[in-house]
């Protein structure tokens, strides 16, 4: 083994083998697991989020008693409205889907979009907070090493989720559990404490809003809660992960992933409310250098040993939650890319996974795209909570939405409840559109404009790619029609290839007529020199063949039988022919093996193989298709083989 493949053993783990029938047992998640590795975006939140909210208050902080009680309950209504996108649509694809599917391409697009540049900021906000937290503790003097520092926690967590996503969940378990079992304590402990405050706060508060409507009037003071509320937007992230990722989830997969959705609304609901509760009846005020998290639970734990330790405890816990957020944004935005790439709107290469059948390329996209971001915005959390809190609610309102146009629709083959289902859904749209109106608007000048501007940039770069695909498609639909040969009858005495006869060995990929006009050109360049034709393909395991058993079977059928037809058609001729055939990850890695078992069985034997030849060839084209045959070529010629790949203009 070499020194490369060694590392890569040793970082990445063994490969496994997506043919085996518990592989897909194995890599799931229970509810548990998946609370923890898609609900830590959301528990995070609250390290930033009810902050926002209650400094917007301003002196009027008496009207955090709304505020927490329409976050708690908002928490609620997406959770619900996101529990029947799970029902809907099991195979995963979360908002993408559900705006594709019932809205149209063109809006799934949007909200596709949307999702990649929300988890790319869910890593850079999440890496760039909780380093703002750990390096409070730290002397001044360090800060000229966060940024170092957040890179490194990135290109950490891209080499821990290729291991795989139970892994890296199981890694980082202890900090979540630490998390909330202590916050859990502190907000009970710190309400207690309160507990007189806590029974006169209604009442208190009602009379406070009357003086305050009486003085500045009941639309002002209705606009001061929408803006205060609308800013705390950030708390709701991370609940539109679990249907991104349904397919990831235990069977029964709605059953679990409704279970998840239940534990994260719970956790969520619970600590943001208790987190704004605690602001108002200990009455905390920002303090310069300190979350204002750090100043309630300063002034919960006293001056003492054991309270000093405490906060430190707490606060590091809160640090390192945030990194585990910037793990959900590794774990569910490459499920995003991937099944935007199963439409073609993103390169091909991000629906491929790895040996530990994880999506690789999307994990090093999002990962390099996080570190950009970190080096643009110098590490500054403000800045990056405005590009944060817009795009997840343009996917939260498009799914909503969506939802909405499929109760209208369904409605004489609905369930009974569908009246229930299309109110609850029309109120949730309002809400989150809502906030994304006021969020975008009291936030566009400030920074917001830079997500409107990057998002519209993703969604021309798909459109082109788009594009690009349907033209390639419809030429290679019309090359398969017209380079189709019939197989009149099958020969009941196939001939048995000679080992000592020189062979040709066409590579065969997913199009039956770039296959046949490999085969046809190999014919017509080489007349009767070729006494055995052998023709290798590989079955690609990605994220559409993945999702289930049936899908796999049905992937492999289709290889099978497209082989089967090669040789059919050799034998009609009366030529020598037969198939191999491999099924895994890694095209390149495959045929190699069968090219190697091939070489060995028949000592004279050529490889043939088809390359797309575009008018105007440049990088782009060249990372829209995989170069299969030139990497290929390489390798073969590397162990002494000779692969000849021939041209095919497009």
């Amino acid at each position: 083994m070499s020194i490369t493949s060694s590392l890569k053993h040793f970082l990445i783990g063994d490969p496994l083998n997506p043919f085996n029938p518990n592989i897909l047992r194995y890599i799931s998640l229970v509810a548990f697991l998946a609370w923890i590795g898609l609900g830590a975006d959301g528990l995070s939140s609250t390290c930033y989020g009810p902050e926002e909210t209650f400094i917007a208050l301003g002196a009027h902080s008496h009207l955090a008693g709304y505020i927490a009680v329409a976050t708690a309950s908002t928490v609620f209504v997406i959770s619900i409205g996101y529990n029947q996108v799970i029902e809907l649509f099991p195979s995963g694809g979360g908002g993408y889907k559900v705006a594709t599917q019932l809205l149209g391409p063109y809006v799934g697009l949007v909200s596709g979009a949307a999702l990649i540049i929300d988890y790319v900021l869910t890593i850079a906000v999440s890496t760039a907070s909780g380093m703002d937290a750990l390096f409070s503790m730290l002397p001044h003097s360090f800060l000229h090493y966060k940024l170092i520092a957040e890179a490194f926690t990135i290109i950490f967590l891209i080499f821990i989720n290729m291991r795989g996503m139970k892994e890296s969940i199981k890694f980082l378990l202890p900090i979540f559990l630490g998390f909330v079992v202590i916050h859990f304590s502190l907000i009970v402990y710190g309400i207690a404490a309160h507990s007189k405050g806590l029974i006169s706060i209604i009442p208190d508060t009602i009379d406070e809003t009357k003086e305050l409507a009486a003085t500045i009037g009941w639309l002002p003071l209705l606009a001061l809660l929408l803006h205060a509320y609308s800013l705390g937007g950030g708390t709701y992230t991370g609940l539109e992960a679990v249907s991104n990722n349904v397919n990831r989830l235990s069977e029964p997969r709605v059953t679990t992933g409704k279970w998840t959705m239940f534990y994260m609304a719970v956790s969520l609901s619970f600590m943001a409310a208790g987190i704004i509760l605690l602001y108002l009846l200990w009455e905390a005020k920002p303090v310069p250098g300190q979350t204002l998290n750090a100043v309630v639970f300063h002034s919960i734990l006293g001056d003492s040993w054991l309270g000093h330790l405490t906060l430190g405890i707490t606060l590091f816990l809160e640090a390192c939650l945030l990194f585990v957020a910037a793990n959900t944004g590794f774990l569910a935005g490459p499920s995003v890319l991937a099944n935007m790439a199963v439409d073609s709107w993103v390169p091909n290469r991000f629906r491929h996974l790895s040996t530990r059948l994880v999506i690789q390329n999307g994990l090093i996209l999002f990962g390099i795209s996080a570190l950009l971001v970190l080096l643009w915005s110098h590490g500054k959390v403000a800045l990056l909570v405005i590009l944060y809190s817009i795009n997840v609610f343009i996917t939260f309102s498009l799914s909503l939405l969506g939802l909405c146009v499929y109760w209208a629709r369904h409605r004489s083959s609905a369930s009974p409840n569908w009246k229930l289902r299309l109110t609850f859904s029309i109120i949730a749209t309002l809400i989150t559109s809502s906030i994304l109106c006021v969020t975008l608007s009291s936030k566009f000048e400030s920074g917001g404009w830079v997500t409107v501007l990057i998002t519209c940039f993703v969604i021309v770069i798909c459109l082109l790619i788009k594009r690009h695909y349907n033209s390639v498609n419809k030429k290679l639909a019309q090359l398969d029609a017209q380079l189709k040969q019939p197989i009149f009858e099958k020969n009941l005495h196939p001939l048995i290839p000679d080992p000592q006869q020189p062979t040709a060995v066409i590579l065969v990929g997913k199009s039956p007529g770039i296959g046949m006009h490999t085969l046809l050109s190999v014919l017509r360049m080489f007349p009767r020199h070729f006494k055995n034709f052998i023709f290798l393909s590989v079955g690609i395991v990605d994220v559409e063949s993945f999702s289930g058993s049936a899908a796999l079977e049905k992937m492999r059928d289709e290889v099978n039988e497209m082989m089967q037809y090669f040789v059919d058609y050799c034998q009609q001729y009366g030529i020598a022919a037969e198939s191999y055939v491999a099924f895994g990850t890694d095209t390149v890695e495959k045929l190699s093996e069968l090219a190697e078992q091939v070489s060995e069985k028949y000592p004279n034997s050529i490889f043939f193989s088809s390359k797309l030849i575009f008018e105007h060839d440049n990088w782009i084209t060249r990372f829209l298709h995989n170069e299969t045959p030139v990497t290929l070529q390489r390798q073969l010629h590397l162990q002494g083989k000779e692969l000849v790949i021939l041209p095919m203009k497009f």
